[in-house]
């Protein structure tokens, strides 16, 4: 047998596994790390004391399995934002090795942003509150009391296969019910919402949305605001059983009556019509006081429900409030610094702009300064210049009126001789006819004496005398 000895190692599976498990050791899976994401509950029971979750990315639907103890569990709200520390444990399972992150400390929670989608999705619960709920059991009792068949519409899923778990728990009381089924593409907003119009318009006492189950992502179309505010406007009582326990759809908290699974509704029914008919065996006095008690203990619930509902909603709105607070808060921090940062680009441009104002100023004064020189150099040459021409004109006057005086003196030189030559001949001509004058006067003398007696002669010879006399006066 020593001669038929193996020569190789030969392992096991799982000593195979073993090995591999034990040689994937990196710094992740020694030391304690840092892990960031949005927390997603599991099953919602704990093994060992301990919860065994997930934390998804916050950018998409990647995942990893966590295990966090009791404790810290019950300080964690599902679906939102934490750093968590830890360390990553391996696995192995089914032939393959599992890491799983292992919680040891919450570091903290981020805060969510309330977005535009959020808070439309507020409005219109707070709409759906407003106008308040129907009670699916009280629509059924009213029904069943006058003996009417309760008419239902169903809205499937294509080639869904729920139909039966919902037959299975409405079990006998199917009788009482008209259930029509109608099928869409139920991962679609915009098929849901075609086939909802169509079957409100029929008249139906109960609308239900059924679905069987998926991944949680097509949960998403139970989301949408257009199909919501749709389905707030329904007259019929709407019914929510669209196959999760653990997320809450927008859809599940504006139906008037919420079921996780196809079968949970079909058993409600159920449930609803066998304690009706309980009643109905005893007497219609008691049946009615027990409809009024079931009522109001009902509307009770309800406005307390939807209290707790409007407190919650009223917190997250002021919780809401005050991120945007501090959003507006941190944004004008922002612009005051950004405002900063221009205001002092624009000193800096004005401080420039004042260095080439300055150089440009003092070379325009360089220059005005220049030809201001050059304007006084201009001007003494102009009175220089001026004062030559005056000087020159002056001169040139005082000859002119040198000039001016020769040209009198001769003039009166001329006068003069003029004059006298004038005053000459008048005197040459006078002394003629003085002369001849005289000679008449010697004539009349030697008359006068020829004849005294004549007195007329000697008074003419008197008138001429005096006229020569005169006349000569003048002259002279």
């Amino acid at each position: 047998m020593q001669g038929n000895e193996l020569a190789y190692q030969v392992y096991s599976p799982g000593s195979v596994l073993g090995l591999f498990s034990n040689a994937l050791k990196l710094n992740a899976t020694v030391n304690l790390i840092y892990l960031k994401g949005r927390y997603s509950f599991g099953g919602g029971k704990a093994y060992g004391n301990y919860y065994y979750d997930n934390l998804f990315s916050e950018s998409d639907t990647i995942s990893i399995g966590v295990r966090v103890s009791a404790l810290l569990r019950s300080k964690i709200e599902n679906n939102e934002i934490y750093i968590l520390r830890g360390y990553i444990e391996k696995s192995i399972k089914n032939s393959s090795v599992e890491l799983r992150f292992v919680v040891d400390e919450i570091i903290q929670q981020e805060e969510r942003a309330i977005s535009e989608e959020e808070l439309q999705r507020y409005e219109l619960i707070q709409k759906k509150l407003g106008k308040g709920s129907k009670d699916l059991e009280t629509v059924i009792r009213e029904k069943i009391l006058k003996d009417e068949p309760i008419r239902i519409a169903n809205i499937y899923g294509n080639n869904a296969i729920v139909q039966r778990d919902f037959a299975e728990g409405l079990d006998v009381s199917q009788k009482y019910f008209q259930v029509s089924e109608y099928t869409c593409s139920i991962t679609s907003s915009t098929s849901i919402v075609s086939k909802l119009e169509e079957v409100s318009a029929l008249g139906y006492d109960i609308i239900a949305l059924v679905r069987g189950g998926g991944d949680k992502q097509s949960m998403e179309t139970f989301n949408d605001l257009q199909l919501s505010e749709l389905f707030i406007t329904i007259e019929a009582v709407t019914v929510t059983a669209i196959g999760h326990t653990v997320d809450e759809t927008l859809l599940d908290k504006l139906a008037d009556k919420r079921f996780h699974l196809p079968h949970d509704y079909g058993a409600g029914l159920h449930s609803i019509v066998e304690k009706l008919s309980h009643e109905k065996s005893n007497s219609r006095a008691l049946l009615i006081d027990e409809v009024k008690k079931d009522v109001g203990k009902q509307f009770a619930e309800q406005v307390l429900t939807l209290e707790k509902q409007l407190k919650t909603k009223n917190d997250e709105f002021t919780e809401a409030q005050k991120n945007f607070k501090e959003q507006a808060e941190n944004q004008v921090k922002i612009f005051t610094e950004q405002l900063k940062v221009r205001n002092e680009e624009v000193e800096k441009l004005k401080k420039d702009l004042t260095e080439k104002h300055g150089q440009q100023v003092k070379t325009l004064t360089d220059q005005l300064s220049k030809r201001t020189e050059e304007f006084q150099k201009f001007q003494e040459s102009s009175a220089k210049q001026l004062q030559e021409t005056q000087k020159s004109f002056s001169e040139q006057q005082k000859l002119r009126q040198q000039e001016m005086e020769s040209y009198k003196k001769e003039l009166n030189v001329l006068h003069e001789k003029n004059l006298q030559s004038v005053i000459n001949e008048k005197t040459a001509s006078l002394k003629v006819a003085v002369e001849s004058l005289q000679q008449e006067n010697v004539r009349l003398n030697t008359e006068v004496k020829n004849s005294k007696t004549d007195y007329i002669k000697i008074v003419i010879a008197a008138v001429i005398a005096l006229v020569t006399g005169f006349l000569l006066a003048k002259l002279f």
